[in-house]
C-alpha cells in the first residue's frame, strides 16, 4: 500500500496522549508475554485487564469484604458504598439521567437482555404482539425472544441486512407496524457494522414500541449518551471493556424499570415478604436478587475510570486508524483469496475484521496464526443466522482495542501469508 504518513502511524501507535507501548505496561499479560510473540486480536470476545482493575478487586477482598446492604458494621458499610459508587460510575459513563436508580447489575449482557425480555413479557406481550429484531443479532438477542415466543405465541419480525453488512431499512415502517418491542445491536459482532440506533429508536417510539439496544460491542469503544440516543433499555457487559468477567448491567429509564416486574426472587429484591405474598424492593434493587457481584462491580468501575482517563473519542480514533490500515493491507496482500465480510469503510464499523481464506477452514487458520503468536477468534461468533446468510459455517475474526498498534496488524498479515503458504 502507499507509504503511511507520520500522522497515520502515530494514530495507530498512540491512544490520546499515551503510546500503546506505555498502555501495555498497565496490563500484566503483556509483561508475562514479553519474551514471546503475543498479538492479542480477540478483544471482541473478551478484553485483557489492567493492573488497576485487578488491584481494586484484590484490595476489596483483602481489606473490605462483607456483604452489601445488610451489615451496619464498618467494612459492610464500606463495601456497600463501593458497590453503589460503582453503579453511579457506570451510569454516568453512559449518560444515565439517574445513575443511582437506573443501573441494574447483572452477570453479563446476555443476562441483561434476558432480564428485560422476561420482565417485559410478563406485562406487555400477548399472542397478538409483535417483537422486532435484526437478522444480525447475537444469539443473546435472539434466543430469549424465541423462548418467549414458544411460551406466548407472539410474532417475531426481522430487519434484514444487505450484501455490504448494513441494515436494510427500506421497509422499516412496515416491519415495525404493530410492534411492542424492538431490540437491536448497536454494533455487529460479526461485521462491526454500526447500526443507526437513534433512527431505530425514534421509529420504534413512533409505533408505541419499547426500544432495547444491545451495547456489548459498542459501549467499550464509543462515547455514549443514552438520553441523546433516545433508547429505553441498554444491555452491556464488563469483560469486553477491561473489566472482570461475571459483571454486566441493564440500564433502563427509571419510569420503565418501575413498571417492570422482578425477574428473579430471593433476598434483597424485596421490601416485605408474607406467607400470602411479597412487596418488591424499589429500583434497581428489585432486579438484584441475592448476593451481587460486589468485587466485579468494583473492578468494572475501575475499568470505566481507566477508559475515561484515556478518552473514549481518542479510543475510537485509534481503533478506526487500525481498522482502516488492516482492511487496506489485507486487501492489497491477498486480493480475492481472503474475503472480508461487512462494511469496508472504517468510519462505519467498529474495530472488527471478519474474514475467510480460500481453501482454509477458519479453525485451522486460527491455529496456524497462533503458532505465530497471533490470537484471533474462529467460529460462528454466536451468530449462526448471519453465517447462514453469508453461506459459510464460520469466519475468523480479528478485533482491536487500546493495546493494539500497527505492528499487530503487520503481524496478522505476516501470519496470514505463512498460513496461505502452508495450505497451498
Amino acid at each position: 500500500m502507499d507509504s503511511l504518513s507520520a500522522t497515520e502511524i502515530d494514530q495507530m501507535d498512540r491512544v490520546g496522549n499515551r503510546t500503546v507501548a506505555e498502555i501495555r505496561k498497565d496490563f500484566p499479560i503483556y509483561r508475562r508475554a514479553q519474551d514471546s510473540a503475543f498479538v492479542f486480536l480477540d478483544s471482541g470476545a473478551s478484553s485483557q485487564k489492567p493492573t488497576a482493575v485487578l488491584d481494586a478487586m484484590d484490595t476489596y477482598y483483602s481489606t473490605t469484604h462483607a456483604n452489601v446492604h445488610r451489615g451496619v458494621y464498618a467494612i459492610a458499610e464500606r463495601a456497600t458504598e463501593l458497590y453503589e459508587n460503582a453503579r453511579v460510575t457506570l451510569g454516568r459513563f453512559i449518560g444515565a439521567p439517574k445513575p443511582a436508580r437506573e443501573i441494574v447489575f447483572t452477570k453479563n449482557a446476555t443476562e441483561a437482555i434476558n432480564l428485560a425480555a422476561y420482565s417485559l413479557a410478563r406485562n406487555l406481550l400477548r399472542s397478538e404482539s409483535v417483537v422486532v429484531l435484526t437478522e444480525m443479532e447475537h444469539h443473546a438477542n435472539l434466543v430469549p425472544w424465541m423462548i418467549l415466543k414458544e411460551q406466548i405465541g407472539f410474532e417475531i419480525r426481522y430487519i434484514p441486512f444487505d450484501a455490504d453488512g448494513f441494515l436494510d431499512l427500506s421497509h422499516l415502517d412496515e416491519i415495525l407496524d404493530g410492534s411492542s418491542i424492538v431490540a437491536a445491536t448497536m454494533a455487529s459482532n460479526v461485521f462491526g457494522t454500526l447500526t443507526p440506533i437513534k433512527e431505530l429508536a425514534e421509529a420504534a417510539h413512533s409505533k408505541g414500541a419499547i426500544f432495547l439496544a444491545d451495547g456489548a460491542q459498542y459501549v467499550p469503544h464509543y462515547k455514549i449518551d443514552v438520553k441523546e440516543l433516545g433508547i429505553d433499555l441498554l444491555a452491556m457487559t464488563g469483560h469486553k471493556m477491561l473489566g472482570p468477567t461475571g459483571i454486566g448491567a441493564l440500564w433502563g429509564r427509571e419510569e420503565l424499570l418501575k413498571k417492570m416486574p422482578p425477574f428473579m426472587g430471593g433476598g434483597d429484591m424485596i421490601e416485605d415478604v408474607r406467607l400470602d405474598g411479597f412487596t418488591p424492593n424499589e429500583v434497581p434493587y428489585k432486579f438484584e436478587a441475592g448476593t451481587p457481584p460486589i468485587a466485579e462491580a468494583i473492578g468494572l468501575a475501575e475499568a470505566v475510570r481507566y477508559l475515561e482517563a484515556i478518552g473514549m473519542d481518542e479510543i475510537r480514533l485509534h481503533e478506526e486508524s487500525l481498522l482502516d490500515y488492516a482492511l487496506k493491507t489485507i486487501g492489497e496482500n491477498f486480493g480475492d483469496s481472503v474475503v472480508v465480510y461487512g462494511p469496508t469503510d472504517a468510519t462505519k464499523k467498529g474495530g472488527v475484521v471478519s474474514f475467510t481464506m480460500e481453501g482454509v477452514h477458519p479453525h485451522d487458520l486460527s491455529q496456524i496464526l497462533d503458532q505465530s503468536g497471533v490470537c484471533v477468534r474462529a467460529g460462528h461468533h454466536c451468530a449462526k443466522p448471519v453465517m447462514k446468510r453469508l453461506g459459510v459455517g464460520a469466519t475468523a475474526r480479528a478485533s482491536f482495542y487500546i493495546y493494539n498498534d500497527k505492528s499487530d496488524v503487520d503481524s496478522l498479515v505476516e501470519a496470514l501469508a505463512k498460513a496461505q503458504a502452508f495450505f497451498a
